[in-house]
């Protein structure tokens, strides 16, 4: 029998039947409800994952009996996951950009379920072998946003989506250190045993976001005109994409190194620079430094999406970014003149460098493939841009522990934040100067 076919919400047909499974609801809901629904599994898987990849950090390690390296333990357990995780990235540019839509949610629950066995690995092996499970643990795990944000890009509601999304990776690592730290001083559980402690908690959360991010519709047929369709993207394609606006791809691509760089110390190290302000040992200071700059970042990339213009869109991004930039390092000097206490200092400082951050993993690059009227994939972008940050970080993390380098964690935190907003500024002029001419103003 001809299933009856009704008007949905968004002006098109769809059968009685369909609309009857999660999918067809999705499909026909108000914006508003179909934003908040896709922001939220979006953002517990990604939350989700952070538990795998954090939570070692909030330990200090400082008896890492049987360790014999040149470098202090927890920096080489830093370090090796932090590679992973870089090596996930050059990997993620071509597994990501050539990911199938049926096949994400399969990928997400598989990566993570093989960075949790490297988990129980660090937690049983000696010092060091549990360098190289951080490595392993770190390997799957870079995959995971692109895969994520596979559901989000390439609709009308994208910026609000991938706002909610982004507030993900500004309280996450906040929320599963305290959670480990928890787990540590109140429920009795070892350093080496809480990381593998902890994405337990978090596994079954994972799964059912998961599940909740494979009932979203595909973007519709007005969303694809507005901002291009999102096909896996091949080989030729990305090329052909780097060869027509390579310089600007660039210049973004080293403002985002830099954001990573400053992102990453400040997220790895934390728990040392917040020792040198006067608050070690007090778990809640992870999460009460965080939650602000969530709020306030996701409540102004949100606001994106009411510019429907892509190129206007995407210099409005630019103009974000160089103002994070400013208040990283305007807020670091108030703090060194001693007009900001330390935590109002860690705020703001943390909310520049997200304004600064957060774009380029959803909105900056969304958009520029949108203004540029290319059918593909922005976790291509994504990903060249994430391979390129994280090996940054690598490398200024080994700079951090050279011999002859004498700065505490706070004063290298404090010369690292004052030259990071410098040269960002300097790169995100130069892209949106760039992008200005090649594209010019019309609307797209």
């Amino acid at each position: 029998m001809t299933a009856l076919a009704v008007e949905d919400g968004m002006g098109q047909s769809a059968p009685i039947a369909a609309r009857r499974t999660l999918t067809g609801r999705l499909a026909s809901a108000h914006p508003a409800f179909f934003a908040l629904y896709a922001g939220l599994a979006a953002f517990v898987a990604y939350c989700s994952m952070y538990a795998f990849r954090k939570p070692f950090t909030a330990a200090t390690y400082t008896d890492a009996g049987g360790w014999e390296g040149l470098i202090d333990f927890k920096i080489a357990l830093v370090i090796a996951q932090v590679a992973g995780y870089a090596l996930s990235k050059f990997i993620g540019v071509k597994v990501v950009s050539e990911m199938a839509a049926t096949r994400r949610g399969l990928a997400i629950v598989g990566l993570i379920v093989a960075s949790w066995i490297a988990l129980l690995l660090f937690a049983i092996v000696p010092p060091t072998w549990k360098v190289a499970a951080l490595f392993l643990n770190g390997l799957p795990l870079g995959m995971i946003w692109g895969l994520v944000f596979g559901y989000v890009e390439g609709r009308r509601t994208s910026e609000a989506i991938a706002a909610i999304l982004c507030a993900s990776f500004v309280v996450s690592s906040g929320i599963v250190k305290s959670v480990g730290m928890w787990l540590m001083t109140d429920m009795g559980v070892g350093e080496y045993w809480m990381p593998a402690a902890t994405g337990a908690l978090f596994m079954p959360l994972l799964i059912v976001a998961v599940i909740g991010l494979a009932q979203l519709p595909p973007p519709t047929p007005a969303e694809q005109a507005e901002r291009m369709a999102r096909p896996p993207m091949p080989a030729e394609a990305r090329r052909a994409f780097l060869r027509d606006y390579g310089p600007g791809v660039c210049f973004l691509v080293l403002a985002y190194v830099l954001f990573t760089a400053i992102r990453d110390f400040r997220d790895n190290f934390s728990a040392e620079i917040w020792v040198d302000l006067g608050y070690g040992g007090v778990s809640s200071i992870f999460t009460a430094s965080e939650a602000p700059i969530a709020l306030v970042t996701l409540v102004i990339l949100a606001s994106l999406g009411f510019i429907r213009d892509n190129m206007r869109a995407l210099i409005v991004i630019h103009a974000i970014v160089m103002a994070g930039a400013a208040l990283i390092g305007v807020s670091t000097l108030a703090f060194q003149l001693g007009w900001l206490a330390p935590l109002p200092w860690m705020i703001l400082s943390g909310l520049g460098l997200y304004l600064g951050y957060t774009p380029f993993n959803a909105m900056m690059f969304d958009r520029l493939v949108a203004a540029t009227r290319r059918a593909g994939t922005a976790g291509f972008l994504i990903y060249v841009a994430d391979a390129s940050g994280y090996g940054g970080s690598v490398l200024l993390t080994l700079l951090r522990n050279m011999p002859g380098v004498t700065l505490d964690w706070l004063h290298f935190f404090i010369w690292l934040a004052y030259a990071g907003a410098a040269l960002c500024l300097v790169m995100a002029m130069a892209s949106i100067l760039y992008f200005r001419r090649k594209l010019g103003n019309s609307d797209r």
